[in-house]
């Protein structure tokens, strides 16, 4: 299955093209703001480089969050964009799934949880719990880092992401930084992909809370 995967939910833009559990091409920058400009010049490199045609694709694959709220829209429009253009299905995957998945096994020992923290630069974590065999024992949930505690259930935790360390340093010493990528990696995004059949409609968009934005009151309207 050839696949092209991307990322814009967290602090970097990193895009791959991927068959068949090889990696034929990708890139990646990391940058707190400005995923809307890099994304498309870097996804038309990737796929030049790997000299493959958008109508070659089986589908699209993208991480539809928990992350900053810019960078999952800037993401799915594109996936969404591209995948009617070249008539592709577009497949949703979690931020804190692909961080999981990266994971090593080794470091999968059965009763290990694996947490997957992202930071969501207002002062707390996006996380969500999978089990040693990656499966999820939670939905995703925004909290300070001190609520941890309680959330994770006791036991050996294996903390990935952006905010792997906040959340090692809040879990105390039952809890050890994995050796896996901090960032999503586009290569396990469409690993993930390959494994699961389209949704009718595409994917939707993980926001977790409500954005800080709301709407004037009487829609701006000076009188009701």
């Amino acid at each position: 299955m050839l696949i092209l995967a991307f990322d814009t939910t967290v602090a970097a833009c990193s895009v791959a093209v991927w068959r068949d559990g090889e990696v034929l091409s990708a890139a990646r920058e990391t940058m707190a703001q400005g995923q809307a400009e890099a994304l498309m010049p870097m996804i038309v490199a990737v796929m030049a480089k790997a000299n493959v045609a958008y109508v070659d694709l089986d589908r699209i694959a993208v991480t539809v969050g928990p992350g900053s709220f810019t960078g999952v829209r800037v993401g799915l429009a594109a996936a969404r964009g591209l995948g009617l253009a070249a008539g592709k299905p577009v497949i949703g995957v979690m931020t804190t799934e692909a961080l999981a998945g990266a994971v090593p096994q080794e470091e999968r020992k059965a009763g290990t949880q694996i947490l997957a923290a992202v930071d969501t630069k207002r002062g707390d974590l996006y996380v969500q719990i999978f089990d040693a065999k990656l499966a999820e024992l939670g939905a995703v949930q925004v909290m300070p880092a001190a609520d941890l505690a309680a959330y994770v259930a006791l036991g050996p935790v294996r903390a990935v992401g952006d905010a792997a360390a906040i959340a090692v340093a809040a879990l105390g010493p039952r809890a050890l930084l994995s050796a896996a990528d901090a960032l999503p990696d586009p290569a396990v995004i469409a690993a993930i992909a390959a494994t699961r059949p389209p949704v009718s409609g595409g994917p939707l968009p993980v926001y977790v809370r409500a954005p800080d934005a709301a709407l004037p009151q009487h829609g701006g309207r000076l009188r009701p």
